[in-house]
């Protein structure tokens, strides 16, 4: 038996890093998981290889109505949803100064617009089984866990959109809460801080992806690497195992009273005008 047993989840951005291994530990767990990715091949890639019971929506959930199409696959597939997990994600780093209209929207609009309308796409699916629970006096918690980061927590030189994104995050993630208590929806935040995946890798030809056409530049320089790693009380960055271990827990039955909240799952990364 697992906790996570006949529970549906869904994990945007998870076929690779911490959005794969976040599916990964869901699904070992018992949960059926919805696998989200731009890249449709390496969505159903990671699905095959989930042990559990997947499902796949590709696509790019800023375009369109995205964000309802991908919910009504969940519900298509498995007639409801009780674990939303906002996790896709991307960087374009810039000072302010140098900083586009375009380079601060998209940033925008990934991180902060998707997981509002994946929220909002979800609602009715969310909160009417609620309302009968609550009709015949049972609590059955259901949860949404939104990704943040330190960077939306502390600031990042070069990451004014990103930073600005991420703090957007922690706000829209408390509002929830304060809304959708009542129905006994979990909303909570993981802010991370230095997880060792495409985004914090080095910055080199070979770390690109293709967005909207466009192929972004991914990765961070090697002296910010070994910088944040020194960092670090625990002398590393995190794997994308370890941080998948925070959002487990909001999504898991132990987090039932933690509401609200935004956990840091940093390994005690210094705060403070360095990070």
């Amino acid at each position: 038996m697992g906790v996570l047993d006949d529970k549906v989840a869904i994990v945007t951005g998870s076929a690779r890093g911490i959005g794969r291994a976040t599916a990964e530990l869901l699904s070992e767990h018992g949960a059926k998981v919805l696998i989200n990715d731009l890249d449709g091949d390496v969505a159903q890639q990671t699905a095959s290889e989930i042990a559990g019971e997947t499902t796949v929506y590709a696509g790019d959930l800023t375009k369109g109505d995205a964000p309802d199409q991908l919910v009504r696959t969940a519900i298509d597939t498995w007639g409801k949803i009780d674990i939303v997990v906002n996790n896709a994600g991307y960087t374009l780093d810039a000072p302010i100064h140098r900083l586009s209209d375009d380079w601060w929207q998209r940033m925008l609009d990934i991180h902060v617009t998707v997981p509002f309308r994946v929220i909002r796409a979800a609602a009715p699916h969310l909160r009417e089984p609620a309302k009968q629970e609550r009709e015949e006096g049972r609590e059955v918690y259901r949860k949404i866990v939104n990704v943040s980061s330190t960077s939306g927590t502390m600031g990042n030189a070069g990451q004014a959109n990103y930073s600005a994104a991420k703090s957007a995050v922690v706000g829209l993630t408390k509002t929830l809460a304060k809304e959708w208590g009542q129905f006994k929806v979990n909303s909570n935040a993981v802010a991370f801080g230095f997880v060792d995946t495409r985004l914090t890798q080095s910055k080199d030809d070979a770390n690109r992806m293709v967005i909207d056409g466009e192929e972004v530049q991914l990765g961070i320089p090697d002296q910010l690497r070994g910088m944040s790693q020194m960092l670090i009380p625990l002398g590393r960055a995190a794997s994308p195992r370890e941080a998948a271990g925070g959002v487990f827990f909001l999504c898991s039955p132990w987090s039932n009273y933690v509401h609200g909240q935004v956990l840091n799952v940093t390994g005690g990364l210094f705060t403070g005008m360095t990070t």
